[in-house]
């Protein structure tokens, strides 16, 4: 698998200037070879090749006065801005013709010298190398100080040179990695119910508080952009007010972002599998705790749950956003009415008493743990089946700090007999119609068979 591996990178002034020079002409190719493709779009013309786009842009530009200086740069660097608009307007078309799932993708836009995310990339054409003693060496550039927290796996494919908003600069190299770095096989399996008052409730009992990196810098940010209101445009303390707000939000990110790298591979390895809830992000984002939803950051997490079990042989699950979990008895299946966020704890009338975050995550493990047995996995079915009607989401607000606390939630003594009827038959049928629990081949229904047995004696 590939994955990227990014360091900080200090160009010298002179360095400096080279890469300005080489974000503008790949901006500029970018930007006319879009504009080439909608010119003739407006006059009914076909759709202009990736091949003769380039000849247009780039080779016979360069003989041109108006874009002379386009040979002052690497080539690959130009030809790797035209593979970008290609790969914009690919990703496009499938999304207006349904073939690409998700959100739809809008058009390219055009670039601008002001975007306050400029990037290039180098392949292996463009001959850069990593030399002996550290520096990175680029074509027309120079040689880069990197500050490398860590050794290559293997030789990059590519590095993509980046400024952000702050005005630092990356190098994100592109390397292969061996599928030779599998774990040892643990037989713990976890579900997580991410939320906001506790950031991760794992099944065995397990709360990870809400850090809220985005708040507890609230104030500092605040003072920054009362500092950066109060400039005048276009001036040059403005552009410095800029960049002070930006390297506030980006020590905000990078903060999160390594607390999350730290709890995803601890998950990782301690658990053979992890079951998340698919929530709908963008859906959150739009409500009153939409700062909340983004400065939790559950989107990335289970991105990096993601792609660590599968560099390492983990399995990972998403349970369906329907699913549910807060509602459901873990005990014995019981679906109630629906909650209020302030209800943290709530009773059965089986008898089992519920902190409704841990209970969501056992039932989070439960349904994942169906759906890797309904696609044939060799995974022992689960006490009960799991329906799939609800996000498990409970966004509330406190106080909270960086620790990890972990509470009991084995219940001891559960009743089952309220799936009984009065002859002290199990109506097992009239159960999944209450759940609506969704019967699909015969690999499911051997699963509540086998529950059906294993329940019954």
């Amino acid at each position: 698998m590939q994955l990227r591996y990014q360091f900080r990178v200090y160009p010298t002034p002179g360095q400096q200037m080279e890469l300005v020079r080489t974000f503008g002409c790949a901006r500029v190719v970018f930007n006319d070879g879009l504009r080439a493709r909608q010119e003739a779009r407006e006059a009914g013309l076909p759709y202009v090749s990736d091949g003769e786009l380039s000849k247009r842009v780039i080779t016979e530009a360069k003989k041109t006065v108006a874009r002379a200086w386009l040979g002052e740069v690497s080539a690959v660097v130009l030809q790797q801005a035209l593979a970008d608009l290609n790969t914009a307007y690919r990703n496009f078309f499938a999304s207006v013709t349904g073939k690409r799932k998700g959100r739809k993708v809008a058009p390219p836009r055009f670039r601008s010298r002001k975007d306050n995310r400029q990037s290039i990339r180098f392949t292996k054409n463009s001959r850069f190398k990593v030399l002996d003693n550290g520096r990175l060496r680029l074509p027309k550039v120079g040689d880069l100080a990197v500050r490398w927290s860590r050794t290559l796996p293997s030789d990059p494919s590519s590095v993509a040179i980046i400024r952000d908003a702050a005005g630092r600069y990356f190098a994100s190299f592109v390397v292969t990695v061996d599928a030779h770095e599998t774990l040892p096989p643990v037989d713990a399996e976890v579900g997580i119910d991410l939320g906001l008052t506790h950031f991760a409730v794992l099944s065995d009992g397990t709360k990870v508080a809400a850090p809220k990196f985005l708040r507890r810098a609230a104030r500092k940010l605040k003072r920054l952009q009362q500092d950066l209101s109060r400039k005048q445009k276009d001036s040059n303390r403005r552009k410095t007010a800029v960049v002070k707000v930006a390297r506030a939000h980006a020590r905000v990110a990078d903060t999160r972002r390594d607390w999350q790298h730290k709890l995803s591979t601890q998950i990782i390895r301690e658990n053979q599998a992890v079951y998340v809830e698919d929530l709908c992000v963008v859906g959150l984002g739009r409500t009153r705790l939409a700062k909340s939803v983004h400065d939790a950051g559950w989107a990335s997490f289970t991105g990096m749950l993601e792609y660590k079990a599968a560099r390492y042989g983990r399995s990972f699950g998403r349970v369906d956003r329907f699913f549910p979990s807060t509602r459901m008895c873990s005990a014995c299946g019981r679906i109630n009415e629906k909650m209020s966020l302030n209800v943290r704890s709530w009773d059965c009338p089986c008898g089992a008493a519920h902190d409704r975050d841990v209970n969501a995550a056992r039932n989070v493990r439960a349904a994942g743990l169906a759906d890797l047995n309904a696609r044939g996995a060799h995974v022992r079915p689960a006490l009960l089946p799991a329906a799939r009607r609800e996000a498990g989401t409970h966004p509330d607000a406190a106080c909270s700090t960086r620790s990890v606390e972990g509470i009991s939630v084995l219940q001891g003594g559960e009743d089952v007999n309220s799936l009984s009827n009065p002859n002290g038959c199990w109506d097992w049928w009239g159960y999944l119609g209450a759940t609506n629990f969704p019967i699909k081949g015969g690999a499911q229904l051997e699963t509540i068979m086998n529950m059906v047995r294993r329940l019954d004696g």
